[in-house]
């Protein structure tokens, strides 16, 4: 395709779509393959900076980035899914949960927001930042929001004349590749970044509640296709279905099928990456903490006319005279 829609005559020459074809069939796509250049160019150039500055990036949150990231958006532009999106509806359904739910993550993971605030100059830095917390990336970023985007995005492309439309013309067809990609990441790159992108009060908890919410708001998008009485695109599939393909009624729900598969379990990947933030947020309160008392609890220094041996510094509850240190002494268990 390359951008460009198939003619119907090309579309109804396509052989039938087997699982090697599935597999091996390739067609480069100029606009994708220009976008991967520069945001895998981009976060490269991060990695490179801090390692010449001594500092360390983890070598997984590259290849999440890079593999699961930049790997998915090719495989969803440019495998048999973008070549066979304009013979079946399930490839381009496939190729669109794809886009905004699984592309996303993977950039998420490689946590690029972090790596350029370390990476850029430290006015680049605050100018990032500042734009972070403007008020319009704030609103669209806000969870509810972002999660509302993503899923009137994918009802709009289904429900409205608008996929019909992408897939006759490929610039409007490329459009939509990137407003997919867009929607998906305003929802998971705040969420896992460790920049503070979010408000305050959306720790760890109600960062786990909001990806499982999300989870369930992902599935609408694949049961209402599945269910749905009307084809959608219908004019365009009935007139440009192969001779091979499936009945196109069967097609769509195949499609919408494979939307909730996909959707439930991405899900819970990516709940599984919260939760590991949370347990090492947790841990790493739980050490500096311990510095803490470690400190508050370390021998007094000799003062002149005491015993030479250095005592610790006692709890406040053994020269609290009030009431609460009263209780907690006698409470004690005695040695």
């Amino acid at each position: 395709m390359s951008g460009m829609a198939l003619s119907g005559a090309v579309v109804a020459s396509l052989p039938e779509l087997t699982t090697g074809r599935l597999l091996t069939v390739w067609e480069p796509d100029a606009a994708a393959l220009l976008l991967i250049a520069v945001l895998g160019g981009l976060y490269g150039w991060g990695v490179l900076r801090l390692r010449r500055r001594g500092e360390h990036w983890p070598a997984l949150r590259t290849a999440a980035f890079a593999l699961l990231g930049l790997g998915t958006l090719a495989v969803a532009t440019m495998s048999a899914l973008a070549v066979y999106d304009t013979a079946l509806f399930w490839p381009a359904a496939v190729q669109n949960v794809l886009l905004d739910l699984i592309a996303p993550l993977g950039l998420a993971l490689g946590d690029p927001l972090r790596l350029a605030a370390s990476a850029l100059p430290e006015r680049g830095a605050r100018r990032l930042r500042g734009a972070m917390a403007g008020r319009l990336v704030r609103f669209l970023t806000f969870p509810l929001v972002s999660s509302a985007l993503v899923l009137s995005s994918e009802l709009c492309i289904y429900f409205t004349p608008y996929f019909e439309t992408a897939l006759r013309h490929g610039a409007l067809h490329e459009l939509m590749y990137l407003q997919l990609l867009l929607a998906g990441s305003l929802f998971v790159l705040p969420v896992l970044t460790r920049e503070e992108a979010l408000p305050a009060w959306c720790n760890h908890p109600v960062r786990a509640a909001l990806v499982f919410l999300d989870g369930l708001i992902d599935a609408v998008p694949g049961i209402v296709v599945m269910t749905h009485s009307t084809l959608i695109a219908g004019a365009w599939y009935l007139h440009h279905a192969p001779a091979w393909a499936p009945d196109v009624q069967r097609d769509q729900q195949l499609g919408g099928g494979a939307m909730v598969t996909i959707a439930e379990l991405v899900s819970l990947p990516f709940l599984l990456a919260i939760l590991v933030q949370w347990s090492r947020a947790d841990r790493a309160q739980r050490a500096v903490l311990d510095r803490r008392l470690d400190v508050e609890l370390a021998p007094a220094a000799p003062v002149a006319g005491r015993p030479e041996e250095a005592e610790l510094v006692r709890p406040w509850w053994e020269t609290d005279g009030g009431t609460v240190g009263q209780r907690m002494r006698h409470q004690r268990p005695q040695d």
